[in-house]
């Protein structure tokens, strides 16, 4: 596996790894969760322009099974989205690809990781705090935090217990 910047032309595979990573949510009564539409093409785009967008390629064939999206939030790294095929998970995907983020943001200046993600989704928050993540307090949330809250409550997502994390930089993801 290799972390690299995603290509323009491998942005459609992004999004069905997304399809395929939304699947398991509906295992546990999720459906909406599993049948969001994944990001843009113009949103991965805008991302991979920027730097902000890398994947985790198959030694193999070079394609990604992996990706990950950043963008600068309350003077973090956010992670905007982390997602791995299921024919890729429990190898250490998503650890690649956030001490990939975590690198980006010490690059930049940035004092941290910050991502939101469900709190009792095993493959979410456990999963974060076992990486080395902490839950944050609401009154621990910058104005940028509180507005992605905001804005996925409206999306619905507060159907189910949401929290935000950070993980102080240098991050080192925990094995």
């Amino acid at each position: 596996m290799r972390i690299r910047p995603a290509l323009r032309a491998e942005l459609p595979l992004l999004q069905d790894i997304e399809r395929a990573a939304g699947e398991p949510f509906r295992a546990l009564g999720m459906r909406s969760v599993a049948d969001d539409d994944p990001p843009s093409l113009g949103l991965l785009e805008a991302c991979r322009r920027d730097g902000r967008c890398w994947v985790a390629a198959d030694g193999g064939t070079d394609l990604p099974v992996g990706y990950l999206i950043a963008e600068r939030v309350d003077g973090a790294a956010h992670i905007e989205q982390v997602s791995v095929a299921p024919a890729a998970a429990r190898r250490g995907v998503g650890r690649a690809l956030i001490g990939r983020a975590a690198a980006w943001a010490e690059e930049h200046g940035m004092t941290a990781l910050t991502l939101t993600t469900f709190a009792e989704v095993p493959w979410n928050a456990p999963y974060y705090a076992r990486l080395g993540f902490r839950t944050l307090a609401a009154d621990e949330l910058g104005e940028g935090l509180r507005s992605i809250r905001e804005q996925e409550a409206e999306h619905g997502l507060n159907r189910w217990p949401r929290v935000c994390m950070r993980g102080e930089l240098p991050f080192r993801p925990a094995p």
